[in-house]
């Protein structure tokens, strides 16, 4: 095995941590295999985040351990090409991580099927990462709970990442991001895994099942800004460090016309945007993640709270239009969202 390193000096990083994979989904609003053709992208919910970053013009670095074959090394040159720092990237023999999309229509939901299940990055142990190193100079580390449904070894690395990241001063972003089909049988040892790191972190991504799972806890309000108020209040008494917490609110009218608003808790008050219509969706994949760089963005530029919110709404929504994982847009495309210029042609 091999490790890529050099010294990266400058601005303060945001490191990510996570597992990169190959998307494979049918063209336009096929089936699976209704034609011989997959569209392939790269994605992950950690990088998908890292690469939004650096188009925003931050100092992202991704680690993460990948094949030493084709896929992996594309898979990183589209990391760079979004100016991701990748000299960290372990190199390995063994397999890429996949997963297929269909794409959904009107009332026809997307499915994804995962098959990464003994990948390289899955494999490689906590041991293999040196995260005093891989961490300096970092300002923020972000991770998501996806490491721990993964396995022992990512979930152990995910920890000792979070360890190192709070002896080293480093601010902590965590998405909760349960997903039930990766955690499989191991689910019994979710809620003690999150509530984990999540103690540790100074920034959480969740709404009031996430907290309420890691609790064990009920928010039986009617609306979601209640619940999310309520399990913003008991997450704020179960963990001191926490600062932040944000999540999306989704209101389905089919596939392709949806509306989203952001919530934002800190120890001293709620805020929320208003619900934005989303019609004509291009894709939805990436969405959270373009939620949780446009908030990181804002915290990183000293934004006040509601205009990091607003930020990292319209970054979400606008990701909405912008084919595979990744939202490539500028900030000047969110601040013109957020002026609602028109949608004449830019000229």
């Amino acid at each position: 095995m091999r490790n890529e390193s050099k010294n990266n000096h400058g601005k303060s990083r945001v490191v990510f941590f996570g597992e990169l994979m190959m998307r494979l989904s049918p063209p336009g609003h096929e089936l699976p295999l209704q034609s011989p053709h997959f569209d392939v992208r790269f994605g992950g919910a950690e990088a998908n985040v890292a690469a939004s970053l650096a188009i925003l013009g931050h100092d992202s670095a991704m680690i993460t351990a990948l094949p030493d074959n084709m896929l992996g090394h594309a898979c990183a040159g589209e990391l760079r090409r979004h100016g991701v720092d990748t000299s960290s990237l372990r190199y390995a023999e063994g397999r890429m991580g996949l997963y297929f999309l269909s794409p959904g229509a009107m009332q026809r939901p997307s499915e994804v099927l995962y098959d990464r299940a003994d990948s390289v990055f899955a494999r490689t142990s906590a041991k293999s990462y040196d995260w005093p190193r891989l961490l300096a100079g970092a300002q923020w580390l972000h991770l998501s709970g996806i490491n721990l449904a993964l396995g022992k070894p990512t979930a152990q690395a995910a920890l000792a990442a979070v360890r190192a990241a709070r002896e080293a001063g480093v601010s902590i972003s965590f998405d909760c991001n349960f997903r039930n089909k990766l955690w499989g049988s191991r689910v019994v040892e979710a809620p003690a895994l999150l509530r984990e790191i999540v103690a540790e972190a100074d920034l959480i991504f969740g709404n009031d099942r996430d907290v309420a799972l890691i609790l064990g806890m009920d928010f039986p309000y009617k609306s979601a800004a209640e619940r999310f108020a309520a399990a913003a209040a008991a997450a704020f008494t179960a963990w001191p460090r926490l600062r932040h917490m944000a999540a999306t609110e989704r209101r389905h009218r089919s596939v392709d016309h949806q509306e989203l608003a952001g919530m934002l808790a800190v120890r001293e008050r709620v805020l929320s945007t208003k619900a934005y219509a989303l019609s004509g969706i291009v894709d939805r994949i990436g969405g959270g993640d373009a939620f949780a760089a446009g908030l990181l963005h804002g915290l990183l530029r000293h934004m006040s709270d509601k205009d990091a919110l607003d930020f990292a709404i319209a970054a979400a929504c606008l990701k909405h239009s912008v084919p595979g994982d990744v939202n490539l847009l500028r900030e000047a495309d969110m601040r013109a969202f957020l002026a609602q210029g028109g949608f004449e042609v830019k000229r």
